[in-house]
């Protein structure tokens, strides 16, 4: 890209749209991939990801879910994890235990089918919990919420309840 790079073609997209990002990229490290979260993509795959897994990242991120490759997923948390944090980490909302418990529950990378039957709900109960906590934490999706999550110290990694 001549005049930009895609990271920053990420934030003003995201910024100023709302348009859903999915970055597709050869670079497989993880400041690239944590700065293209912080710049509001919804999604993060490899280009040399089969094609099935493109198209299907593609409508993903579309519906409005959140999409890492797997390969990145546990080495982001873990180094995101091991960093200090930039600046006092913000406080989160005021979520309500039953909201603070489904977003770790979220963090921990649980659907929301797994986080239902953990907690004797129905799914479409947790949904509504999780698009109240995308609200209250002003969040595009549940990439941006595992972020939160992590920020404010209500997860670690390796650490699952």
């Amino acid at each position: 890209m001549p005049r930009l790079d895609g990271l920053e073609a990420t934030r003003r997209l995201t910024g100023s749209t709302g348009v859903k990002v999915l970055i597709l990229t050869t670079y497989d490290l993880d400041e690239y991939v944590f700065e293209a979260l912080r710049a509001g993509a919804s999604g993060f795959l490899l280009k040399d990801s089969p094609p099935d897994t493109l198209i299907s990242g593609i409508a993903t991120v579309a519906r409005g879910d959140a999409l890492l490759a797997p390969s990145v997923t546990r080495r982001l948390i873990t180094e995101f994890a091991r960093r200090p944090a930039e600046s006092p980490r913000p406080a989160l909302p005021a979520l309500t235990p039953r909201e603070t418990e489904v977003l770790i529950h979220v963090a921990q990378g649980r659907s929301n089918r797994e986080i239902a039957e953990q907690l004797f709900l129905g799914e479409a109960t947790i949904k509504t919990y999780v698009g109240n906590i995308l609200m209250k934490l002003c969040c595009r999706d549940r990439v941006q919420a595992v972020v939160a999550a992590y920020e404010a110290g209500l997860v670690q990694p390796g650490h699952n309840r």
